[in-house]
């Protein structure tokens, strides 16, 4: 079915100047489309969101959503957040059906999360020895469209404490083969001892990164690696430390340690440079359709409340390869009543949704 003409006109941001928008078979124009239905007028465009770091079909909890109603459910809610795309950073479960619904955001996956054995949470990641690290690799950037997911840290029971999961040398295999594969490599990780080896080996992104120091922030600023804060996630370290705190007590200290300093670590890395983009890890602890929250927290960590908006819009939209609105592009925006840029708290009452040129709320 083809997608009706539109008209929207309004304030385009990222540039900021009012300009009369068409929508013509799905994409945007600037050339005027005769008996367009005007769907917006007077308002500012934004180029759809992105939730850059979630899991669709894992549940509150940890429980793999199978149904495709539950799947469904999840798009839907990140959505109606202002969301047209998501970065899905590891699910268990194949997500793919949800691609043959026009009405839902795009979504760019990562396959599974790769992890050591019993190193992680179970049910959700494949778990493999070293060497076999590089073959799964493949086989994921296979699975997914763009990203491979590496579960960089976790609890070391031996030690009591975060610990880095793979030698380097498995890690080089694996970006490497990634690589090869023409996807990216990002990684989870919470402490410090992996990062050096992650970043050193290239790998193109970090998840959380609440263990980054100068040094590193120095190193992946120099190399271009981006980091993902998550930052509503980060509030859940307190509760993370008081729940292991009688059997591992030094995690419990090393995860409030890494809390307190959560948001200096993300003002330093924006400041020095490093690509910062915004994610809410929903799916698990957090509930989807969080990305308002992130941006006002990324803002509220140093970052301009521009610079926190593009972390979710127009920044990260090119960061992935998604296009932002421009002539000939899909036409992907969110419209609001006042400048986004000006009052984070307007992301909270999108106007207008045109998803794949059509309207969606």
């Amino acid at each position: 079915m083809t997608a009706r003409a539109l008209h929207l006109s309004g304030v385009v941001l990222p540039e900021g100047e009012h300009r009369d928008v068409w929508v013509r078979d799905g994409s945007f124009t600037f050339e005027p489309v005769p008996g367009a239905e005007t769907v917006s007028r007077g308002g500012w465009l934004l180029p759809g969101l992105v939730d850059a770091h979630c899991h669709v079909g894992i549940g509150t909890g940890g429980a793999h959503v199978e149904d495709l109603a539950g799947l469904r459910q999840q798009a839907l809610t990140d959505r109606a957040a202002g969301v047209l795309a998501l970065r899905d950073c590891g699910s268990p479960v194949d997500t793919r059906a949800l691609d043959d619904e026009p009405d839902l955001p795009r979504i760019i996956r990562a396959g599974r999360h790769l992890a050591a054995p019993r190193r992680y949470l179970p049910g959700l990641a494949i778990e493999l020895a070293p060497e076999d690290l590089a073959a799964e690799t493949r086989v994921q950037a296979r699975r997914g469209n763009g990203w491979v997911k590496l579960v960089g840290d976790w609890i070391d029971r031996d030690r009591g404490d975060l610990g880095p999961e793979w030698p380097r040398s498995a890690i080089e295999a694996a970006i490497g083969a990634a690589h090869e594969e023409g996807a990216r490599v990002t990684a989870h990780t919470f402490g410090t001892d992996a990062l050096p080896d992650l970043i050193g080996a290239g790998i193109d992104c970090i998840e959380h990164g609440t263990g980054l120091t100068e040094e590193l922030i120095g190193l992946m600023a120099a190399r271009g690696t981006a980091v993902v804060p998550t930052l509503v996630n980060v509030e859940n370290f307190p509760g993370f430390a008081a729940a292991g705190e009688q059997k591992f007590p030094a995690y419990a200290s090393t995860m409030r340690r890494l809390y307190a300093r959560s948001g200096a670590v993300v003002r330093a890395a924006y400041e020095a440079g490093v690509p910062v983009f915004a994610g809410t890890d929903a799916g698990g602890q957090l509930e989807h359709g969080l990305i308002g929250e992130e941006i006002k927290a990324l803002h509220e960590a140093g970052l301009p409340a521009e610079a926190a908006l593009a972390a979710a819009s127009w920044a990260a939209r090119s960061w992935l390869g998604l296009p932002c609105i421009e002539e000939g592009a899909p036409a992907d925006v969110v419209v609001y009543d006042t400048d986004p840029r000006r009052d984070l708290d307007t992301l909270q009452c999108p106007q207008r949704m045109v998803l794949r040129g059509r309207v969606v709320a």
